[in-house]
């Protein structure tokens, strides 16, 4: 079965961190030992698992793509006006994969889960599947 939990985005650009979302929907499923799929089915939103100790470390990853992939660049042929929310997105990735151990998400020590919001505000929803 896949648990869909909503999100609600405040700014253009975010990323949340969604751990103890994700290991809520585990103790509620009471899966012991397994696997967790973390998905997200948007185009310009994505996942990503990275440091969740400094939060200077989420400033600097938005900081780099915003210089790498400007909001708006004369090039982008996208009618919509967010190319760069869609690249964003496709550089991040739609999914994360994380093993379960005693009921646990087996992170490294600092790490965390994060939705990357790129067009917000928005709502929004991650599929979490465990087997």
């Amino acid at each position: 079965m896949i648990s869909k939990v909503k999100i609600n985005t405040k700014i253009k650009t975010e990323f949340i961190n969604i751990t103890n979302t994700v290991e809520k929907e585990i103790t509620k499923n009471k899966i012991s030992d397994g696997i967790c799929t973390v998905f997200v089915p948007h185009t310009t939103a994505g996942i990503t698992i990275n440091e969740n100790a400094d939060p200077d470390v989420v400033k600097d990853i938005l900081m780099m793509l915003d210089r790498k992939i400007p909001l708006r660049d004369s090039d982008y042929e996208h009618s919509e006006g967010n190319s760069a929310a869609h690249i964003k997105a496709s550089v991040m990735g739609s999914s994360v994969t994380i093993f379960i151990e005693n009921g646990k998400l087996q992170l490294g020590t600092w790490q965390g889960i994060y939705f990357c919001e790129f067009d917000g505000p928005r709502s929004r929803e991650i599929w979490i599947k465990t087997l």
